[in-house]
């Protein structure tokens, strides 16, 4: 099992979410219980099924799993620099709620879309 509860059980596969905040992917029931260990201060997951919906998707590509986010160059292109060791997507697709987006604005977080639109928008200039 690595290390932050990053184990998803083989049954489990369909049940599989990804933030849309963080990429880290869980089940819906580890989003539940434990709420998201990266973005749970901000987001507010835990015991939360409409929150969930709103802030994770089950549509979502690529997956890596990294022990060490400070040291992989994978988990520096994949901006998770600090984040907690696990299983995350390459690209979420989902848009977060208007308040949702305040609210990460206002934490000071640099919020990236993961769902690829930010090389879109680059190759565009």
């Amino acid at each position: 099992m690595i290390q932050g509860g990053a184990f998803i059980p083989p049954n489990q596969q369909r049940n599989m979410r990804a933030c849309m905040v963080c990429s880290i992917v869980r089940t819906q029931q580890q989003f539940n219980t434990q709420g998201c260990p990266n973005c749970e201060e901000l987001l507010e997951l835990a015991g939360n099924p409409e929150q969930i919906n709103d802030c994770t998707s089950q549509v979502f590509e690529g997956l890596i799993s990294v022990a060490d986010t400070s040291r992989s160059w994978v988990a520096r292109y994949q901006r998770l620099d600090g984040y907690v060791p696990g299983v995350y997507a390459t690209q979420v697709e989902g848009i977060l709620p208007e308040d949702i987006l305040v609210a990460v604005e206002n934490a000071g977080i640099n919020y990236v879309p993961r769902d690829g639109s930010e090389q879109e928008m680059l190759g565009r200039d």
